[in-house]
């Protein structure tokens, strides 16, 4: 019997060997970690279905803060839930919202850490849809104008990037005019320009408190079933001046992130979202899988789909984990 020329395991037998044949990798820089935060002093609850997260107080997400830049993270994304809410999440347009007041404070103790706010409604409305309701259903042109002044507001406080998350139609063209028009210009937009009305997003609702009171965000996220959609999403959100654009959530749509990635020329997110978090943490719980290994299966396999960064709750774990390894 001959022996066979090419053995694949030869690249395989020590630790050093398969590190240094590695196809794809990731470090820190790449991830950027979300953040909770709610008014008061001291608070830092933890978020039940989200083991290990927290609905935090700005003193305490400074905390997070300073653990971000520690661990050499990519940024850290803020996410508000105000005292009161109303029918057109007016805290979200007020330069003392939760939000505005968070990035001030960020940016004022750690101006080398890179800020990005989300840009939505639903955390900030008493409906817990992403924008301003007519009969029931999100107005989009309405709620245009709403964003943009949310994101002025964003911008004033200080944010280093604003990310659109509401899926509503034209939003990057208003948000881009609104900044332009104000001097905000060199401010950079992360749309999520490809976000499916996913089963994924339970746990952030319970943590951002934003679940809608009625109907679902069916008639503006996208259906999950599509994948051409997500690239001609992506593209209209390239042409009206978005700088990087996100697929959200990540695991289940792997191929769009591929997709996306081979059809625009502009940096590529993923978001590993809460759903994808609380099953890996809730499995490890039960002794079923070995939570780091598969935490750096499920990023690594993310990135080797061709997204450039990820959003995900397991970025200071993973981090951590990172630096270990590198010794």
């Amino acid at each position: 019997m001959a022996f066979p020329t090419q053995r694949g395991r030869r690249l395989r037998g020590s630790a050093a060997l398969r590190r240094l044949v590695r196809e794809t990798r990731f470090s820190p820089s790449q991830l950027i970690h979300p953040l909770f935060v709610r008014p008061g002093s001291g608070v830092e609850n933890e978020i039940a279905s989200m083991p290990g997260q927290h609905q935090c107080s700005i003193d305490r997400m400074l905390g997070h803060c300073e653990r971000a830049l520690a661990l050499g993270l990519g940024g850290v994304i803020l996410f508000g839930i105000p005292d009161a809410k109303d029918a057109t999440g007016s805290d979200a347009r007020s330069d003392e919202g939760i939000i505005q007041k968070a990035v001030r404070e960020a940016k004022k103790r750690f101006p080398d850490l890179l800020v990005i706010t989300d840009l939505c409604l639903c955390e900030y409305t008493d409906h817990g849809h992403c924008g301003a309701l007519r009969d029931g259903d999100v107005d989009n042109d309405a709620t245009l104008e709403l964003l943009a002044q949310s994101a002025l507001a964003q911008a004033r406080a200080g944010a280093d990037v604003i990310a659109p998350s509401d899926m509503m139609d034209g939003r990057v063209a208003a948000v881009r005019r609104a900044l332009d028009e104000n001097g905000f210009e060199r401010v950079p937009i992360l749309a999520y320009a490809a976000k499916y009305a996913s089963a994924f997003y339970g746990p952030f609702r319970e943590a951002a408190e934003s679940a809608p009171k009625q109907g679902n965000r069916k008639t503006y996220q996208m259906d999950p079933p599509n994948a051409r959609e997500a690239v001609k999403e992506v593209l209209m959100d390239v042409e009206e001046g978005a700088d990087m654009v996100m697929v959200k959530p990540a695991m289940a749509y792997m191929d769009v992130i591929q997709a996306v990635k081979a059809a625009t020329q502009v940096p590529v997110f993923a978001y590993n979202v809460s759903g994808e978090y609380s099953m890996v943490k809730a499995a490890a719980q039960l002794g079923w899988i070995d939570e780091r290994a598969v935490m750096m299966e499920i990023l690594g396999g993310i990135f080797r789909a061709g997204a450039d960064a990820v959003l995900t709750y397991f970025a200071p774990e993973a981090a951590a984990l990172l630096a270990k390894e590198r010794g």
